[in-house]
């Protein structure tokens, strides 16, 4: 399949001939596709841990042409030996699988700042594409670095590394990852310093939680399912969480973390963009830009957080775990949240006074990230029990074990006439267990090859999430938001719950069909 085409005036046609270039996109690549991938920072965590092993899946699994390189490029003193010995430990597969990708990863050694480096950069990519100079030549530039270095690394890039040959389906690309600021003012500045070098369509901006694969089902489901449609609004939609825990701590990492805090880090990206997959109006095709204006969309309705909406906390010690700010590469007398839940109105017709709460927090009692969308009570209940405890829920867990089940209210199997919660559950692993789902970084590496900028986000995406946000951070930066203690392994500060309660979420009374008796929480 041939590339798609990459020339931004084609964007323009429709204003003249009445012609948009969304009416016949496709994506993909040319099997004889000359593919060079250059992974700056290649030699730091991320790369290691992310950028590589995605690669070898994609590799091992043919979904690259076979025409590929990929070039590692770091200030790192080190030879294309040392960097395979580096990268191994964290790859997959039998050894000889292994070798074989080892053989198409090489290093170029050299500095961000520096116009020596990126020309030697420049050399081994031009040789490489002479051996195959008819062919259409695709360049893919991962930033596997700190966003502070983007806009030198853009410029040495672009000055030394972008005389790509004029073969019809030669294509370059950038993929950037977040965090995209610390608020709206340097987002906005970051963005201007890229878009000066590389275009829009050239850019990819990476958030890994569009790549997972109930995310993407998320969308397919709310969209493709008509007994979902009718009941998709405030009418029957009591409220909605999206919740992110993560069971351990910064273990170290807590200088990193410390600079941003869980807001900054999880909900203002990651929950911002599943709050949009969830209340985004159907699109005119999965062109990626009819996707995106309407993500879009729903971002500008969300006016900015208001602090009565807010609960931050910062765990402490318990349960044998260290606290926060005993890490030390924290400041002892730090206020930065490791937890964070805040609640969301969506100015529209479909969603005006429903509740949307976004949580996230590090050192909880459990590891999970899940949709829960929960539906008002039935009204003139008629049967056994209480309505507002048996509530219609769809929960879409991302992780761990992918699945999507809906909570109904069904007969108690017995000679008795009495309602019950139970749950119609899809759960992958069984439903698929043939099925190997990976990483969300094989999927989001692929669509940038393919051209499918479907699951990243653009400009305009990330100016209205930072808009909804920066009020907030900015007061929490200036200490005028309280930030709760929460002991480590707990469910968060107390009140988180009482945040829930006023967004009117109910938990559910729990049935389990196996012991007919049995109705607990």
């Amino acid at each position: 399949m041939a590339a798609i085409a990459e020339s931004p005036s084609t964007e323009l046609q429709g204003e003249a001939s009445g012609y948009s270039n969304r009416d016949e996109w496709h994506c993909g690549f040319s099997e004889e596709l000359c593919l060079t991938i250059v992974v700056a920072g290649a030699s730091g965590d991320l790369a290691r841990k992310k950028t590589y092993p995605a690669l070898q899946f994609l590799f091992q699994h043919g979904f690259l042409p076979s025409n590929v390189a990929i070039i590692g490029y770091a200030r790192t003193d080190m030879n294309d030996d040392k960097l395979r010995e580096k990268l191994k430990p964290k790859l997959v597969g039998s050894d000889d699988d292994i070798d074989k990708f080892l053989k198409r990863c090489t290093y170029v050694a050299g500095s961000y700042d520096g116009a020596e480096g990126w020309q030697g950069l420049a050399k081994v990519l031009d040789k490489r594409e002479s051996k195959c100079s008819k062919n259409p030549a695709g360049r893919l530039y991962y930033l596997a670095l700190p966003p502070s270095v983007y806009p030198q690394v853009c410029a040495g890039l672009k000055e030394h590394c972008d005389n790509l040959r004029s073969v019809e389906g030669s294509w370059i690309r950038v993929i950037v990852e977040k965090p995209f600021g610390h608020d709206l003012q340097s987002s906005e500045q970051l963005a201007d310093q890229l878009g000066k070098l590389y275009p829009e369509h050239q850019l990819y901006r990476i958030d890994h939680y569009l790549g997972k694969e109930m995310a993407q089902n998320l969308f397919v489901m709310r969209h493709a399912n008509m007994f979902l449609a009718p009941v998709w609004n405030r009418t029957c939609i009591s409220n909605v969480q999206i919740t992110f825990k993560e069971d351990f701590g910064t273990e170290g990492r807590g200088g990193y973390f410390d600079t941003f805090g869980i807001l900054r880090d999880v909900l203002q990206n990651h929950l911002a963009q599943m709050l949009a997959m969830v209340a985004m109006e159907k699109p005119l095709s999965v062109h990626p830009d009819d996707l995106r204006d309407e993500k879009v969309k729903v971002l500008r309705c969300i006016k900015p957080v208001e602090p009565h909406n807010v609960v931050l906390g910062q765990y402490t010690a318990a349960n044998g775990q260290p606290g926060y700010t005993d890490d030390p590469t924290v400041p002892d007398d730090s206020k930065t949240p490791t937890f964070a839940a805040v609640t969301l109105y969506i100015d529209n017709d479909r969603w005006a006074g429903v509740p949307f709460v976004l949580k996230a927090g590090k050192a909880l009692n459990e590891r999970k990230a899940e949709i829960r969308v929960q539906l008002r009570a039935t009204p003139h209940f008629v049967f056994n029990g209480e309505p507002e405890s048996m509530r219609n829920e769809l929960v879409v867990r991302l992780q761990p074990d992918e699945a999507i089940y809906l909570k109904m209210i069904v007969k108690k199997p017995g000679l008795e006439f009495d309602a019950a919660i139970s749950e119609l559950d899809l759960d992958y692993s069984r439903q698929y267990p043939e099925v190997d789902i990976p990483d969300a970084y094989p999927r989001l590496i692929l669509d940038s090859i393919r051209g499918d900028q479907q699951h990243f986000v653009r400009r305009d995406e990330l100016r209205a999430a930072w808009g909804i946000f920066t009020p907030l951070l900015h007061k929490i930066d200036a200490g005028e938001v309280e930030v709760h203690p929460y002991p480590y392994g707990s469910r968060g500060p107390a009140e988180a719950d009482e945040l829930l309660a006023r967004a009117d979420f109910v938990k559910n009374v729990a049935y389990n069909w196996k012991d007919p008796g049995s109705c607990k929480l």
